[in-house]
């Protein structure tokens, strides 16, 4: 029985080590160079929601106009959503004098402002060679009076490669473009 156990345990590690390589890229974030006061004191920032061939780990890109392909062999480093929404809120709180936490707030009580961001558009283009990212954001009060706001945003960034990587770098600096925008609608 032991001698089975064993075979049974080397075949496992020998078909492990024939399993193919897994290659997941991360998305880097340029460091945003403002430094605003805030408004408010803090602010919690909802799960950014993407469109669908955005949010899957998967990384695509527009290969023919409206034609959005994946080899397969690339992967995001984190769920999409999830590293969008930490980025923007860790860009938020380094510009802004204010506390900025992803949702679920982790203090007691409420955050001061909610802000709510939907991306209908994040793709980057071999096609242009550009990267395009759009949507809604939108603040409202949450632990203050404070006026609900909604403001559409678009930014087209030139890819230093009209590929995945090129994308997913591109990709980056729109969000650090975001953050930016959405601290200056908190800044006083």
């Amino acid at each position: 029985m032991t001698r089975t156990i064993l075979l049974a345990a080397l075949g496992l590690t020998a078909l492990a080590a024939c399993g193919s390589t897994i290659t997941r890229l991360d998305m880097p974030t340029p460091e945003p160079a403002l430094n605003l006061r805030a408004n408010v004191g803090s602010v919690v920032v909802r799960d950014v929601t993407l469109p669908t061939y955005a949010a899957t780990e998967e990384l695509g890109i527009e290969t023919a106009p409206g034609v959005i392909s994946s080899d397969g062999d690339l992967l995001a480093a984190d769920e999409p959503s999830r590293a969008v929404t930490l980025s923007l809120s860790r860009q938020m709180d380094g510009i802004l004098s204010a506390i900025v936490s992803p949702d679920p707030w982790p203090f007691p009580g409420l955050a001061d402002v909610v802000v709510d961001v939907r991306v209908s558009q994040m793709l980057g283009s071999a096609v242009t060679g550009n990267f395009v990212m759009s949507g809604q954001y939108f603040i409202g009060g949450d632990g203050i009076d404070y006026p609900n706001s909604a403001e559409s945003f678009s930014y087209t960034i030139p890819m230093a490669t009209p590929d995945i990587p090129g994308a997913v770098a591109a990709q980056g600096l729109a969000i650090t473009r975001l953050a930016e925008e959405i601290s200056r609608s908190l800044a006083s």
